[in-house]
């Protein structure tokens, strides 16, 4: 039972799975990897990102993505959330340390700071934001990359998707799409 029980499970299984994905979701099934100009490519020498994949930001007139507990941060290795309790005092300094950091960055009261933006998600990756944390980092992306407040909003709209299927999740903005565009349309203003 053992043996076919690991031929079965751990290898005809997988193949079979993998071999749909392939078929049926190529571009997923690679890694939903993006090139600098937004593009899908399967080759990872020309990637600068997963679209499903979160990752550290360090550009400041950028987009910031949620923090992230994975490992050293954004680690795919260690995806994992802090493990820590709603009410472990470690969350809720974290948390205030965060807020404060954020409203100060943003010029905002801690009040106006969304949850999504100081707690990291289960996984550690999460690639995504909330509207409500995109729309709060507008007027700073938008001075620090020469842009009207209204284009970069436009572009904030654009990459925001609904509920899956209409009834799963939240509403989110893909972070390394969104940073994509915001540097294509800072390009193009610039050479105009």
């Amino acid at each position: 039972m053992l043996v076919l029980a690991t031929v079965v499970l751990g290898l005809a299984y997988p193949l079979l799975v993998t071999g749909i994905a392939q078929v049926a979701f190529p571009w997923r099934a690679d890694g939903s990897l993006v090139t600098a100009t937004g593009a899908h490519t399967d080759q990872a020498g020309d990637a600068v990102g997963s679209a499903l994949i979160g990752q550290l930001v360090t550009d400041p007139g950028l987009f910031q993505p949620r923090p992230s507990a994975a490992g050293d941060g954004y680690d795919p290795l260690a995806t994992a959330g802090s493990n820590l309790g709603p009410e472990s005092p470690d969350l809720e300094k974290a948390i205030e340390q965060r807020r404060a950091e954020i409203a100060e960055r943003e010029g905002v009261p801690a009040s106006e700071v969304p949850a999504d933006a100081v707690t990291a998600s289960a996984s550690g990756l999460d690639p995504d934001i909330s509207p409500a944390y995109a729309a709060l980092q507008v007027p700073r992306v938008a001075k620090a990359q020469g842009l009207s407040e209204d284009a970069v909003r436009q572009l904030v709209a654009r990459f925001t998707s609904g509920r899956s299927w209409g009834t799963l999740g939240e509403a989110h903005v893909n972070v390394l799409r969104l940073n994509i565009a915001v540097r294509q349309a800072a390009q193009a203003r610039s050479s105009s």
